[in-house]
């Protein structure tokens, strides 16, 4: 058949799954215990001489993984016995061929790739269609506290009723932000989506101004709402799209610009610097040269020894200034006694 429709089959083996969605769901929620499933499967399915398999009793949720997995083998499967004794019998029928080339847990991956696929291609596709979508609205940023949807449209009434055949809402975003969308003026109006942006591009400059001007808010760019008055795109995030990465690289390629020349008779920063260090150096060598060095002993156990005499006759002599005492305080107080 693939010689007949000149079909590479090599070319199409590693995307084929030849395991149902369902099968692949279950496998995924159980995969060791599938695994171990799929191997008897492959035993069974190797073995000419067994014509029948049967497992042991499980719940039903493990029983509808067999009996999937028998159907993409080419088997027969049934449920027997009641609980708590059901189990699933499988049998081999004209239709069986071989076990499939690919495991389970080979397709599951083959599977989690295309479908990785698709979502980068499906978000490929969102953002070159965002990028095309017209702008259709003044998208005003940080407008001035107080500003009402009333003052806005008087002082940009004479820009707004320029434009022929379009109206514009204005409305508060919950973000607090401002939308001026225009839209054409009477239901039998015919303004293509590109006409009303060259017209909301021609206004720019002049709203742009009155805002800036009256400080009615800090920017004012293009943007493109939705019927439901969500921003899909937005002037300064299709430039960011576009050449942030080219900004970016500018940047780190822009040149170094050389240290400037100081002049005969001025200090440099560096001249400075390396002053301040070269006295900090001084000085920590004076301090250095200062300190007491104690000398080094040449026999350390006559110097341990030397110690712990010097320590005993400290001790000793203490011992004997605390005898006087006491005997002193005895003395004194049998004298006090006799004169009583």
């Amino acid at each position: 058949l693939a010689l007949a429709l000149n079909v590479d089959p090599e070319a199409h083996k590693d995307e084929h799954v030849p395991y149902s969605a369902e099968t692949l769901r279950m496998f995924r929620e159980q995969a060791k215990w599938g695994q171990q499933q799929e191997r008897e499967f492959r035993v069974f399915a190797a073995n000419e001489g067994e014509k029948r398999l049967r497992f042991k009793p499980m719940p039903s949720h493990q029983r509808a993984f067999l009996h999937a997995l028998a159907e993409d083998f080419g088997f027969d499967s049934e449920s027997m016995d009641p609980e708590p004794h059901r189990h699933v019998a499988v049998f081999k029928t004209p239709r069986f061929v071989m076990a499939p080339m690919k495991t389970l847990a080979e397709c599951v991956r083959i599977r989690l790739n295309a479908e990785s696929a698709a979502a980068d291609a499906l978000e490929e596709e969102r953002r070159l269609r965002w990028n095309n979508e017209a702008y259709n609205a003044f998208f005003l940023t940080f407008p001035r506290f107080g500003l009402t949807i009333e003052e806005l449209r008087s002082e940009l009434s004479g820009q707004l009723q320029a434009a022929q055949g379009i109206i514009f809402e204005i409305a508060f975003l919950p973000s607090e932000e401002i939308v001026i969308k225009g839209k054409a003026a009477t239901p039998s109006t015919n303004i293509s989506a590109l006409a009303l942006e060259a017209a909301i591009k021609t206004m720019k400059p002049s709203v742009a101004n009155i805002i800036s001007t009256k400080r009615l808010a800090s920017t004012c760019q293009l943007c493109t709402l939705d019927s439901s008055l969500n921003v899909v795109r937005k002037e300064l995030d299709s430039r960011v799209n576009a050449d942030g990465w080219s900004r970016v690289a500018a940047k780190a390629a822009a040149p170094r610009s050389a240290p400037k020349q100081t002049g005969v008779g001025e200090k440099s920063v560096y001249t400075v610097l390396g002053s301040k260090l070269k006295d900090a150096k001084r000085k920590k060598e004076e301090m250095e040269k200062a300190k007491v060095q104690e000398p080094l002993v040449d026999d350390w156990e006559e110097e341990v020894r030397r110690e712990e005499e010097e320590l005993n006759r400290k001790e000793g002599a203490q011992r004997a200034d605390q005898m006087e005492e006491q005997t002193a305080e005895d003395g004194e107080r049998r004298a006090n006694g006799e004169a009583s």
